[in-house]
């Protein structure tokens, strides 16, 4: 076998052994984790809904389910979800916070806080 002949079937092995791998997996690319901190967010959490409505202007939503009350505040750039739990026999406060840009994508809880202490009605 001549010098070109062996390095033609090497070429031809090599590519047929090529083809019987298994195929790159590409990563798999999500919504961007963002830590779950309260940093940044004393201004509302612990506050009741008068506070609430002083901070951000009037709520876009007010939903009640048993004693659980939910005023949700919304602009531009991000939608508020804050949530208030009785404690004792004083006022409900906020607990807990849900912060998502309008598209429903993640967005930092206290950015959102941010931002919508600048929107229109807020002080």
């Amino acid at each position: 076998m001549t010098a070109s002949a062996k390095l033609a079937v090497g070429l031809a092995l090599g590519l047929g052994l090529a083809a019987c791998a298994a195929p790159v997996a590409k990563p798999v690319v999500g919504r961007t984790v963002i830590p779950y901190t309260s940093v940044g967010l004393e201004r509302v959490v612990g506050q009741d809904a008068a506070g609430l409505t002083r901070l951000f202007g009037e709520p876009d939503a007010d939903v009640r389910e048993g004693t659980v009350r939910k005023l949700q505040f919304q602009s531009g750039i991000c939608v508020l979800d804050a949530y208030l739990y009785p404690s004792g026999s004083g006022e409900p406060k906020v607990t807990y916070l849900d912060a998502r840009e309008p598209d429903g994508s993640t967005i930092d809880r206290a950015s959102c806080v941010a931002a919508l202490t600048r929107r229109d009605g807020g002080r």
